[in-house]
């Protein structure tokens, strides 16, 4: 750097970091002093000038020395440290003398006062000086040089309106100061503006200052600085002026050699800022694609950088899959070439939503007509991209979430997030274009975002621009849309009025299983449930009264054809009638295909007797005859009925009573309770201290686990300070033991040799069989104390007597009197019986009634009031009228 005239600053070549600094003066010479400006704090004081000819004298030697290597002499070392001496251009001392060059162009007078005479230096110099003045060089020029005096502007009055008038063309300039690698103080040519600018799209680390006033140097921070000072300053660059937010100018700085903005990217000095690379006129992609670049690399401020798809293979990463549903305007569930199915979230976008909002108060409400815009986000995804094959590139993995008893945040199960492309279009850029999303604002460091991320802001910001979907200024769409699923008063009244209509369109909103789907009637603006006449279809998996039911075979195989075929398509219908649940009946076509021809000749439905009376039959009958002839799916156990009558004599099912002996564990509030069987009591002591002993010896890492729903892991009990296995849910169910709950840091991977593979869960949850649980709180309350009075921790007898919908129904003895223990809480007459209609259970039904009869005759407990019939107790507890 040059200082001013007579003084510069040199440093060596750079060796594991920025080198040391030596600032030296030339000897026997005096310049003129450059502007200086007064301090703000001192507020009295005023600016002082340029002398003359003291800004030429500074650019002389700047234009010949910056960059260069000089030669220097030291011939005299001041008590406060300063150095005089002679520079040379070059390496040695045969280079052009700096001083002489000075004092020949009339830019500096030569100190007289003390001159040796045998010093053949200065001499010289007092020649130069007198040639000088002969000629009229430099100051030596007739009046004075007043007009080399810089006009310096310190202060822009609207810094907004200066950078506008730029019209953002390259202003010449020279850069006066390196605050940090990308900030820098310059001199703006030819009006001699010094403004303060920082680049755009970048930050590099910066210097803090401190409490004390001094600075500390964030991590690169020093090498950042050098790298830009050894290639700008004072060098002669352009600057692009490109906005100026909050009074801050920013600016992209060009050199001859480069662009200083993308080297510090490339070179690991700097990364992308999101709020300043929107005004960046050179493209943002390239600094992108320079930050890219020093990741992949791991250079400098990058080189503990995991990338967010690092441990994914290429083929996780980048693959083509075909679009099956439309979840969300941000979400859409893919098949992959492997036949799974897989949901993929758009990257960096955040569909319409209601802000401050209780949903969950209004049952009614329905977010994909309810939320403005959603449908129309949703119809413009499900038109583009519904059953088509898309491009899809994953960006990163968000995190499972969960949320706290106190925090309304919900949960959220693990996401992975994707630009998804069709015909080169990203689909997310073409909702947020269309105003239908909007982009996510990041913090700065969080590197989980989408690829194309500058784009999507880009789309954004000509949305607002133009008005567009959720930035319209405009009243929103209301679409009131009827839902008559299940209404059967209303269904009656629309009957008619589709039976009439022929075929309709409609869209298929959702697959319930492969012959029963909910429609959405364009034309009509309402839902409906619509079965598949003609056919008789698998039927799935549900609950009922009595516990869940089992599904049928192939009944997932033909809802996932259902699925594939027209899930979110736009289908046309032909009702025919409706049942009694208020859900019509009819047949569905798409693009020529009958829905129920379809799963018929695919072996997944058989033919219903009603589809005689349709045109349809035909087809259905010789479809299902060329599935049984193949023996395919539905129809691959099937055999010819014989002639001849088969007569099956069903032999009556008899209770089995198989005791096995038990430890009770806990009893929970409502009646439900755990148990470890007496077994494998020493198998499991003996298993948790061998790994108690290796967990001592090798303590798990605290916050090291990432706990995910349904795993089997090890927590640390409070109660005992000891490490269990538990499988992990919204609560710890403790596999060998208790309930608790825990943070996650108290969670750790369970050690292989221990997993429930060596040894099963041992806490297995039970409800009583033949009682019913009291419905009134101070009821169930004094039966539960009893229960754990007598029973818990306590060796038992166990019999499973049926099966339930969440555990098993079963009886307990106790281990001495072999008394049953469901029977002593109703011959004491603090629950009711639970009748059984099954005949094998009758016997035990009829002792358990003898039982109630007993108590109600001693007027126990709940009987203890006088009168009374069966049908007298409440449905909802045990209160009797009197």
């Amino acid at each position: 750097m040059v200082l001013s005239g007579c003084a510069i600053i040199v440093r060596g070549q750079p060796r594991g970091g920025p080198p040391p600094e030596r600032q030296i003066n030339l000897s026997n010479i005096r310049t003129g002093a450059l502007a200086r400006r007064a301090p703000q704090s001192q507020p009295d004081q005023k600016d002082t000038p340029d002398e003359p000819y003291a800004f030429q004298a500074r650019e002389f030697l700047r234009k010949m020395l910056i960059g260069k290597e000089v030669c220097f002499t030291v011939e005299v070392k001041t008590a406060l440290g300063r150095e005089y001496g002679m520079v040379y251009l070059g390496r040695d001392t045969t280079g052009e003398n700096i001083a002489e060059s000075l004092v020949n162009e009339g830019l500096a007078t030569v100190r007289r006062e003390g001159i040796r005479g045998n010093n053949p230096d200065q001499a010289r110099l007092c020649d130069l000086e007198d040639q000088a003045k002969a000629s009229k060089k430099g100051m030596w020029t007739e009046g004075g040089g007043t007009n080399t005096i810089r006009d310096l502007k310190y202060i822009i009055e609207n810094p907004r309106n200066f950078v506008d008038s730029m019209h953002q063309k390259p202003v010449n300039a020279v850069i006066e100061h390196v605050r940090d690698g990308s900030v820098v103080r310059a001199l703006l040519l030819p009006d001699y503006y010094l403004v303060t600018v920082m680049l755009s799209g970048v930050k590099c680390p910066t210097f803090k200052r401190e409490a004390d006033g001094t600075e500390s140097p964030e991590p690169f921070a020093a090498e950042a600085k050098f790298f830009t000072e050894s290639r700008l300053l004072q060098r002669d660059v352009q600057i692009i002026l490109e906005s100026c937010p909050n009074q801050v100018i920013l600016g992209t700085v060009l050199h001859p050699n480069g662009n200083i903005t993308e080297l510090l990217l490339k070179e690991g000095f700097a990364r992308c800022v999101d709020w300043s690379m929107a005004v960046y006129t050179q493209g943002a992609e390239k600094l992108r694609a320079g930050e890219k670049s020093a990741k992949e690399r791991k250079v400098r401020i990058w080189k503990d950088y995991v990338a967010p798809t690092a441990n994914m293979d290429q083929k996780d990463r980048q693959f083509v899959a075909k679009v099956m549903q439309v979840v969300n305007a941000d979400a859409v569930v893919v098949k992959l070439n492997s036949g799974e199915y897989k949901t993929i979230h758009l990257s960096s976008i955040r569909p319409p939503r209601i802000e401050g909002e209780n949903k969950d108060k209004d049952k009614r409400f329905r977010p994909i007509y309810d939320i403005p815009y959603m449908f129309e986000a949703r119809e413009f995804m499900r038109k583009k991209i519904i059953g088509k094959k898309v491009n899809v590139t994953v960006d990163y993995i968000r995190a499972a979430t969960s949320s706290s008893e106190t925090s309304t945040i919900p949960a959220f199960a693990e996401r992975t997030c994707a630009t998804v492309t069709i015909g080169g279009i990203n689909i997310a850029e073409a909702l947020v274009s269309k105003g239908f999303a909007t982009v996510i604002r990041y913090r700065q460091d969080d590197d989980q975002r989408s690829s194309h991320y500058d784009e999507l802001l880009a789309a954004e910001a000509r949305a607002i621009k133009n008005g567009k979907g959720l930035h319209s200024k405009k009243e929103v769409p209301i679409h009131r849309v009827a839902d008559i699923s299940g209404e059967t008063q209303k269904a009656k009244q629309f009957l008619p009025f589709l039976q009439r209509a022929g075929r309709s369109e409609a869209v298929v909103e959702y697959v319930f299983s492969g012959s029963r789907l909910k429609l959405y009637m364009p034309k009509e603006t309402c839902l409906i449930t619509f079965l598949l006449a003609g056919i008789e279809c698998p039927r799935g998996s549900r609950n009922m009264p009595g516990g869940m039911q089992v599904a049928e075979p192939f009944s997932d195989e033909a809802m996932a054809f259902t699925k594939e075929l027209v899930l979110q398509r736009e289908v046309e219908v032909e009702v025919e009638s409706m049942d009694k649940a208020g859900n019509f009946i009819g047949w569905l076509h798409i693009e020529g295909v009958n829905l129920s021809v379809a799963l018929v000749e695919n072996a997944l439905s058989k033919v219903h007797f009603t589809a005689e009376r349709s045109s349809y039959y035909k087809t259905l009958v010789s479809g299902e005859e060329a599935s049984r002839l193949r023996k395919d799916k539905i129809w691959a156990n099937y055999e010819e009925k014989k002639v001849e009558e088969v007569v099956h004599v069903m032999e009556e099912k008899e209770r089995t009573a198989n005791y096995r002996a038990v430890y009770v564990t806990e009893i929970t509030d409502t009646m439900h309770f755990y148990t470890q069987d007496v077994e494998t009591g020493t198998q499991l002591e003996n298993l948790m201290e061998t790994m108690r002993a290796e967990i001592a010896a090798q303590p798990p890492v605290e916050g090291s686990y990432a706990a995910r729903r349904g795993d089997y892991c090890i927590a640390n009990f409070s109660a005992d300070g000891e490490w269990y296995v538990f499988c992990l849910s919204v609560t710890c169910t403790f596999v060998f033991d208790y309930r608790e709950i825990v943070p996650s840091t108290r969670l750790a991977v369970i050690p292989p040799a221990f997993s429930t593979r060596t040894l099963a869960a041992q806490a297995t949850e039970y409800t009583f069989a033949y009682i019913q649980v009291p419905q009134d709180e101070d009821a169930r309350a004094d039966v539960v104390d009893s229960l754990v009075r007598d029973i818990q921790n306590t060796q038992c007898l166990l019999n499973v007597e049926h099966s339930g919908v969440t555990c098993p129904h079963v009886t307990l003895q106790f281990a001495d009197s072999k008394d049953d223990v469901g029977l002593s809480l109703v011959k004491e007459g603090m629950v009711m019986v639970d009748v059984r209609k099954e005949k094998h259970l009758q016997k035990m039904v009829t002792e358990y009634l003898n039982g109630q009869e007993s108590a109600k005759t001693a007027r126990l407990n709940i009987w203890r009031y006088g009168d009374f019939r069966d049908d007298d107790a409440d449905e909802f507890g045990y209160k009797l009228k009197k």
